[in-house]
């Protein structure tokens, strides 16, 4: 029998400035230790783009103002892939999408947007039109699309993928048995699966777990037993073996803060439970992304992946970070493993002169980025309604203790 996850402990992180203003249904992922952040809804439709270091607790805004950059975005989605970030969907104006498909790159290493070249005129267009509120997911070499809400026509039950080598599109055939109709759900990709959860058919929220196979290309409804109630607006991401499920509501105006752990080997749900004094936000339409090992499962075929999330240096050692202005706990009382992680996070760059002539050689051309320490395990939660009152976007950190 796997081992039970423990207690959750919830700490607020506060953001000095600069910082992006607190949103909801924006866009997030995590790629080579750094958190990138594109657009959403606060008073009104936002074009910007985020870099967050978590180690150095600072933002860098990013450029989001050439030709090639997405405009106003809401209910998008994000995904890496070997450095590129693919962005898909959230346009206000549906009707742009009839001459151009709304997918965006941007390049991580030079940082800037481009486009797909145009195919040759004797290769068939055939793409997905613009979307929101739908779910992507990478497996293998491919991004795989589901649902969404297409503005005058309703939910969707497409299901696209895109071939991310080739860069073509293709509409994968709709299966009589399938989640149907669906969007505001959560979707992850586990070893050679896609896992769907809840979500809105129409305005009828939903409490379903479905599996897609890539190798049949076949949808199976997993029945379980409790679990997490009908949900939309929430979020989900992979943990070890596990899927964790966070917030989101049965309405628009419920949002919940409840965690939940789905075994993927068992398909047992479990209700994480949190330490005293430490109590998770309300949110739905928010957005949240793992760091550390722990949320970088290897591939099924053991081959190495590149989104790690633990970095090292020139010379194969760990190296210290420079610490700005990274959060303690305010709780009193903190378990060993959480003691220990904070340690960790008060390393300082001085702590690197301490270690004399070894390092030397390393100093002139060292950044913030290339200082770093094998990242703890954490759960992060950005933004989602109800926004809280101060301009920055709100942030919390969860440690797991397991």
């Amino acid at each position: 029998m796997s081992k039970k996850i423990g207690s959750c402990q919830w700490t607020p992180v506060p953001q000095s400035s600069p910082a992006p203003c607190d949103r909801y249904k924006h866009a997030i992922c995590a790629y080579n230790g750094n958190v990138y952040m594109l657009g959403g809804r606060g008073k009104h439709s936002l074009k910007d783009f985020w870099k967050y270091n978590l180690v150095c607790n600072n933002w860098i805004r990013l450029d989001c103002d050439s030709d090639e950059a997405p405009d106003e975005l809401e209910e998008h989605s994000m995904v890496p892939h070997q450095g590129v970030l693919y962005v898909f969907g959230g346009l206000r104006d549906s009707a742009y999408s009839h001459t151009k498909t709304p997918l965006w790159l941007f390049d991580t290493a030079k940082e800037h947007w481009f486009l797909i070249e145009e195919q040759s005129p004797l290769v068939q267009n055939v793409a997905p039109a613009n979307k929101k509120g739908h779910s992507a997911v990478v497996l293998g070499s491919s991004m795989f699309i589901y649902g969404g809400y297409i503005d005058m026509r309703g939910t969707s039950q497409e299901f696209w993928r895109f071939d991310l080598d080739s860069r073509l599109w293709s509409l994968l055939s709709v299966a009589q048995v399938g989640p149907g109709p669906r969007h505001s759900h959560s979707a992850i990709a586990y070893e050679d699966y896609m896992y769907l959860y809840g979500g809105l058919q129409g305005l009828k929220e939903q409490r379903d777990l479905w599996r897609w196979s890539s190798f049949n290309h076949t949808w199976t409804c997993i029945r379980t037993f409790s679990g997490p109630s009908k949900l939309m607006g929430h979020s989900a991401l992979v943990y070890k073996n596990s899927m964790l499920l966070f917030g989101g509501g049965e309405t628009q105006t419920a949002p919940t803060n409840c965690l939940w752990n789905l075994n993927l080997a068992t398909m047992m749900w479990e209700r994480l439970p949190s330490l005293p004094a430490s109590t998770a936000p309300c949110r739905i339409h928010h957005c949240c992304v793992g760091l550390g090992p722990k949320f970088q499962p290897m591939p099924p075929n053991n081959t190495s992946s590149n989104d790690i999330s633990i970095s090292k240096s020139k010379d194969n050692t760990f190296r210290p970070f420079k610490n700005k202005c990274f959060p303690s706990s305010p709780l009193k009382w903190q378990p060993e493993e959480d003691i220990e992680l904070q340690n960790l996070s008060c390393l300082t760059y001085e702590n690197q002169v301490a270690q004399g002539n070894r390092d030397s050689e390393h100093s002139e051309n060292e950044t913030e980025d290339t200082m770093q320490v094998p990242m703890p395990d954490l759960l992060l939660i950005f933004g989602g309604k109800p926004l809280k009152g101060q301009a920055a976007i709100s942030v919390w950190k969860m440690t797991l203790g397991d």
